[in-house]
């Protein structure tokens, strides 16, 4: 198949070249030209190079299918809107980034009227992508996502090693594959958000238990009840058999095998929108999610003053998106937030 990506950074790239990997033919596009030379030359395979949206358009056989990678926000919904004046029916626009849902069921209705499928895909593996598949999320027109169901299959990451789940045999097989199809537009960025809602609440888990271990040396503890604890250490060895092993907590042994202290984090740690949607979506349904909001609002206070357990929030973003910290603006602290 054809696919067509606007938006070749980190993910964007690595989406193109695991399709081409497997087969299929992309033309890329971004406003860095150098980031659409990589894809060209890429090892995976030719990428032919477009220099415009328009460009990009032409040089898709019918029926097009646009895969767009770009941040959530304004950019994103130019490029979306100005690729509905120049795809027709027939065609399909994919929003791979972190949009918020309710923007996806406009724009799927705006799109319809034209006969072009919208497809919101929430696309999980960050960096680590190219070679480890990507975990998708997919919510649009059944009959789209069928259609482009090789493209996704290409992208997954299979069912590799993992153990089946007892009495799934009557489920969607594309499940186990590491994709599925979560229903009608929005869904699938809805999802998404939730994960990475759970995500921060995960994250936040590890960084104050982490924390609480480094803390056990400190001064102001009897003598005897100071223990210090290599934290690399407890990360690798809870990596083999124990029961909060997990993909995170891999990438936090890699983070602490390379800094222990973490000198080269600030702690200031953002947070990119999908928490708070995840918080404000618990408020309108009236659900309880105490420990989804005070991760969030974790990250809140991490921009007044930082402790390990906030660097180690930031060295894990790093490891599983490439994150690096931003210049937030850090608020001084008062004498009655002490």
């Amino acid at each position: 198949m054809q696919l067509g990506i606007v938006g070749l950074g980190r993910m964007g790239a690595n989406i193109g070249r695991r399709v081409m990997k497997a087969g299929h033919a992309v033309v890329g596009y971004d406003a860095n030209a150098d980031a659409v030379k990589a894809l060209e030359v890429a090892p995976e395979g030719k990428a032919k190079a477009a220099i415009s949206l328009q460009d990009l358009v032409q040089k898709l056989d019918a029926p097009r299918t646009v895969w767009v990678m770009l941040p959530a926000g304004g950019i994103t919904e130019a490029t979306i809107t100005a690729l509905g004046e120049l795809l027709g029916e027939g065609d399909c626009i994919i929003d791979g980034g972190n949009a918020f849902f309710k923007d996806d069921i406009r724009r799927a209705k705006t799109l319809a009227e034209k006969g072009i499928a919208y497809l919101d895909v929430g696309t999980s593996g960050g960096v680590w992508g190219l070679e480890r598949g990507y975990c998708m999320m997919i919510g649009g027109d059944k009959a789209a996502v069928d259609r482009l169901d090789p493209i996704f299959s290409a992208l997954a990451p299979g069912a590799g090693g993992i153990a089946k789940t007892p009495n799934r045999e009557q489920a969607d097989p594309r499940v186990t594959e590491g994709y599925m199809h979560a229903g009608p537009a929005g869904a699938g960025h809805f999802v998404k958000m939730v994960h990475n809602g759970i995500e921060y609440g995960l994250m936040q888990a590890y960084a104050e238990g982490f924390d609480i271990m480094r803390g056990r040396a400190g001064d102001k503890l009897p003598e005897d009840e100071r223990f210090d604890i290599n934290v690399a250490d407890v990360a690798e060895v809870w990596r083999r058999g124990s029961v909060v092993a997990s993909w995170l907590l891999d990438l936090t042994a890699i983070a602490l095998s390379k800094s222990e202290r973490l000198d080269e984090f600030s702690g200031k740690v953002d947070d990119s929108g999908e928490g708070r949607w995840t918080v404000q979506a618990a408020v309108d349904e009236a659900v309880a999610a105490p420990v989804i909001t005070a991760a969030l609002y974790a990250r809140f206070r991490s921009r007044i003053g930082n402790s390990f357990g906030e660097k180690l929030l930031s060295a894990m973003r790093k490891e599983f998106g490439g994150h690096v910290e931003s210049a937030i603006p850090v608020r001084k602290a008062k004498d009655d937030d002490k």
